[in-house]
């Protein structure tokens, strides 16, 4: 990156910020007369020029302001990355929605969308925690007719998954009960390759309902995660989107989920819990996101549940409201996260 001189940082920051605010090209006398400048016009166009040669700024006409190229907002970021905070009134609120809604996995995922959405005015993704490593919790069985049984799965992290199973006879409630009660205090808090070693149980219906636990709990492990969304009228309503090619690709993005997985997936796998990534224009690899960014962050327990979040909008978002409230929510999630395991180890 090139060396800029103090007076060339304030003038790109001042114009990437009212461009931000506007999203209208920004020229010399603007600068100089909102921000109380004592540079003269002159001056600021001499240095705006030296920018756009640098690569920082472009002319959209050759009468109009400068606007950010990618790489203006990269050194825009770069700057502000760990300077932006967000409010304390806000994260009381933020922490008082979460602390108030109910301990459920799926609340939280819906609520996490709804204020990143909210607070940075942009769509927010949030993938539900991948357990990296599935446990066993407990099961209930439940008949329901003849050889019909309903099986509820619970796995370390709050994962439910529920199933009919069809017996090869019928089975009264008192032996499904009894079966449940053993295999409960047999596999409690076991791993999937440490029940595959588990020697054959001699209760035939305790091996049948031990096999299928097994395949549920590999099923598990394998799924892609839920994603949800929230906000995408936030950023089909401005005005980089007002063209519908535009529109319709980013609408492709959330419509075609394995492609934002596979996004999500690539720029995050080596990150560290909380860490935040900054994607702008797509950073060459993704066509959908060419005038977009991504701020994007994981959260969880390393080693036991993570997943990740992060909030899409225009290249001109604003990055001072958006980073801090990602880097915010994800820390809450991960301390919901990291206190659902620990509430479960203890129970253990």
């Amino acid at each position: 990156m090139n060396n800029l001189t103090e007076r060339q940082k304030t003038l790109l920051l001042l114009l990437i910020k009212d461009y931000i605010e506007s999203a209208q090209p920004v020229g010399s006398k603007r600068l100089a007369e909102h921000y109380h400048l004592n540079f003269s016009t002159a001056t600021i166009r001499n240095e705006m020029a030296e920018l756009t040669e640098l690569g920082y700024l472009r002319q959209p006409h050759t009468s109009a302001g400068r606007v950010p190229t990618e790489e203006g907002y990269r050194y825009f970021v770069s700057e502000m990355m760990n300077k932006a905070e967000l409010p304390e009134s806000v994260q009381h609120t933020i922490s008082h929605q979460f602390h108030q809604s109910r301990p459920e996995l799926e609340q939280w995922m819906t609520l996490a969308a709804s204020i990143l959405a909210t607070q940075s005015q942009g769509v927010s993704v949030v993938v539900a925690p991948h357990v990296e490593q599935a446990k066993y919790k407990h099961i209930e069985l439940i008949s329901t007719q003849g050889r019909q049984v309903l099986m509820v799965l619970v796995m370390m992290g709050g994962d439910v998954r529920q199933q009919i199973l069809t017996l090869t006879e019928p089975v009264t409630q008192e032996r499904l009960s009894q079966t449940a009660t053993r295999l409960n205090g047999l596999l409690s808090g076991l791993t999937v390759e440490a029940m595959s070693s588990l020697p054959t149980r001699p209760d035939p219906l305790d091996q049948d309902i031990l096999l299928l636990i097994l395949q549920d709990l590999r099923n598990t492990t394998s799924r892609t995660n839920e994603i949800y969304t929230d906000g995408l009228t936030n950023v089909l309503r401005e005005p980089e989107f007002s063209e519908s090619e535009e529109a319709r690709k980013t609408l492709k993005l959330f419509e075609e989920r394995s492609t934002l997985q596979d996004l999500l997936a690539k720029t995050t796998t080596n990150s560290n819990i909380g860490g935040l990534q900054v994607l702008i224009g797509g950073e060459g690899e993704w066509e959908e996101l060419r005038q977009c960014s991504m701020v994007i962050a994981r959260y969880g327990v390393p080693g036991m549940a993570t997943g990740t979040l992060g909030v899409l909008g225009p290249m001109r978002m604003s990055y001072a409201r958006t980073i801090p409230t990602v880097r915010y929510v994800a820390g809450l999630l991960s301390d919901l996260v990291n206190d659902t395991i620990s509430s479960e180890n203890d129970i253990r």
